[in-house]
């Protein structure tokens, strides 16, 4: 049953299903609110790395240098061997085959360089991106055991997950792929721009003259596609969105006949997601084309004015070849530069997140400066003094005035209707939210002036909601205590009745659970749980209806164990079966956050109170 609604119960949606995005460099570009914090912020994360960085830029450059060189000595060779064929033919002389090959000797030796430099800066940035992934991923990690539980209240766990899994990857794409091309190409376009009119001015003007033109349509094309992508991908998520929603209620639409509207809802989407694919499949298709008309028609310009200038003599034939070639390697690098703007902005937006959730308050931070370094051994008094609660984001006060003294060894039960604040309470009793006014004592020690993880040692806690992790059921159960032997564990199983059922599954104790935990039942979670908390041995429990997911014949047997753990150990037990607390040692009934009642099951239901018409509401329910 839900407990007292937090205010932000209504969270964010987390990112929506994806699925087949637009080509590279045409992603919808996420947008960073300040780039430039973002990246400078980045900038001071690598600097324990600047040296390699450093390194790999400067390798990356002296390769780029080196390509470049590549068509001057092609050209040098084709312009001898054009000299002479002509030589040859008149008669004055003969082509000088081993000139030509030292000069292929020497472009072989410059494309093998550059080669080589290029890929030791990759492997430098390789490196050097892995490792602050790894470390960045540490980082988060880290991060998220220190948060508090109020934001998890209000941050989807899907957004969180994205933080440490897609935008941690985009830094290291970025890493590995962006920087290197943004270098290589603003090397390569400068490079290229001073080599072409070293050879002719002319020429290059002429070679340069259609690349504004051919940016500006591609541009164009960009702008007006974006738009489509971005509507595809919304409508893509909304389509898987309602594939997976229908596919895990399909049960519900089969017994209520919802398969036609379900079609009708489903070809709406569809509808939609097909009119702006194919739009933005069109656009996008266009831009090659384009491109590449630009770029032949570039080759023709340049072919027919450096044959006019070679026969006027203002320009050698092998320049027409090596400006082809410029031209060649001139418009890869001004598309890698328009694509390594949207990745950059892309880059941004994802340190961004990053790095606003690393500034995310730590629980730490809410601790008292003056927190002794331990919890002195537990007895299992709690006192609860004036306490009064409400959550951090909200003015609502959940629990007004609570106020119970627990002695060591009893067992309280917890009860009141949906919203009244039995979970509330016990999450403050293990310190995932602070009091606003108030306290509350173990064994006469204030818990605010103790570390967190030191109060919440002392206690075992068995979840309405079951959580189980993707390994074997011992390791599971072993969650309560790292340590545990073998023999530890199976004696913790058969305590919480859950050693029968065990035994009968393939492989017994060494049983993998599965990531859905779907492949044992519910009541079977439970008593993994249960057993867990039986492992953990601690002087103070908390079961947040324990038995509710069990039948009958189960519940019983888990009460009786129950019985016995609890013996010589303060419990706390919040039920809304009333039947199961009949022997508690104390019944706190809870109404808007107030006791407004407190006895034993007998002096209550005497009393006719409050507990005594919430006990007998159910018989009145299932007369």
């Amino acid at each position: 049953m839900a407990e007292h609604n937090h205010p932000s119960a209504q969270r964010r949606r987390g990112p929506r299903p994806g699925g087949f995005g637009p080509p590279s460099g045409m992603m919808p570009v996420q947008k960073a609110k300040n780039t430039k914090q973002a990246l400078a912020r980045l900038m001071r994360f690598l600097r324990p790395y600047r040296g390699v960085i450093f390194g790999a830029l400067l390798l990356s450059i002296v390769s780029t240098v080196f390509a470049i060189l590549g068509p001057r000595q092609f050209g040098n060779s084709t312009t001898m061997l054009f000299e002479g064929i002509m030589s040859k033919i008149a008669g004055t002389g003969g082509i000088d085959f081993p000139a030509i090959g030292r000069l292929m000797l020497k472009l072989l030796g410059i494309y093998a360089a550059s080669a080589l430099f290029q890929w030791m800066c990759g492997f430098m940035l390789a490196k050097v991106a892995t490792q602050a992934s790894f470390t960045l991923r540490n980082t988060i990690m880290e991060k998220i055991n220190r948060m508090p539980i109020s934001y998890f209240n209000q941050t989807s766990h899907g957004d969180v997950l994205s933080r440490i899994t897609n935008d941690v990857d985009t830094l290291n794409q970025s890493l590995n792929q962006g920087v290197p091309q943004l270098i290589q190409s603003t090397t390569t376009i400068v490079g290229i721009t001073i080599m072409m009119f070293v050879t002719s001015w002319r020429m290059a003007l002429a070679a340069l003259g259609i690349i504004p033109v051919m940016v500006i349509a591609t541009g164009l094309i960009i702008s007006r596609s974006q738009k489509h992508f971005k509507k595809q991908q919304d409508y893509l998520g909304a389509v898987n969105g309602h594939v997976e929603e229908s596919y895990a209620g399909h049960t519900v639409v089969k017994a209520f006949g919802g398969e036609e509207l379900v079609a009708k809802q489903f070809d709406a989407e569809n509808e939609k997601l097909y009119h702006a694919n194919w739009r933005a499949q069109f656009l996008s298709g266009m831009m090659h084309p384009i491109a590449n008309f630009f770029s032949n028609l570039n080759y023709v310009c340049v072919i027919v004015y450096g044959a006019y200038l070679v026969t006027r003599g203002t320009l050698k034939v092998g320049s027409i070849l090596e400006f082809v070639m410029y031209i060649r390697q001139f418009n890869q690098p001004i598309m890698q530069l328009a694509q390594i703007m949207n990745v950059f902005q892309q880059t941004a937006a994802a340190a961004e997140r990053v790095f606003e959730f690393l500034d995310e308050p730590d629980e730490a931070a809410c601790q008292e400066a003056d927190a002794s370094p331990s919890l002195p051994p537990v007895q299992g008094n709690v006192t609860f003094e004036h306490v009064r609660f409400g959550y951090e984001d909200s003015d609502e006060i959940v629990i007004q005035d609570f106020s119970a003294n627990v002695k060591a060894g009893q067992k309280v039960a917890i009860v009141g209707p949906t919203g009244a604040g039995k979970t509330t309470l016990v999450k403050l009793l293990m310190r995932f939210h602070d009091l606003k006014e108030g306290a509350i004592y173990i064994d006469g020690h204030n818990i605010a002036a103790y570390p967190r993880q030191e109060v919440r040692h002392a206690m075992g806690m068995v979840l309405q909601d079951t959580w189980l992790t993707n390994a074997s059921i011992a390791d599971n159960i072993r969650y309560g205590k790292l340590g545990a032997t073998d023999e530890e564990v199976k004696a913790a199983a058969k305590a919480a009745q859950a050693h029968h059922f065990i035994k009968a599954l393939p492989e017994s104790y060494r049983m993998e659970i599965n990531e859905e935990a779907n492949n044992i039942s519910q009541g079977q979670k439970q008593l993994l749980t249960i057993a867990r908390a039986v492992l953990a041995d601690n002087r103070i429990l908390i079961l947040d209806e324990a038995t509710s997911s069990v039948d009958t014949r189960t519940e019983i047997l888990i009460q009786k164990a129950m019985d016995r753990l609890m013996e010589g150990r303060t419990s706390f037990i919040i039920a809304h079966r009333l039947s199961t607390i009949r022997n508690a040692d104390l019944i706190l009934c809870l109404d808007h956050g107030d006791i407004v009642e407190q006895g034993t099951h007998e002096e209550l239901l005497a009393r006719g109170g409050f507990y005594a018409r919430l006990y007998n509401s159910q018989f009145e329910k299932a007369a």
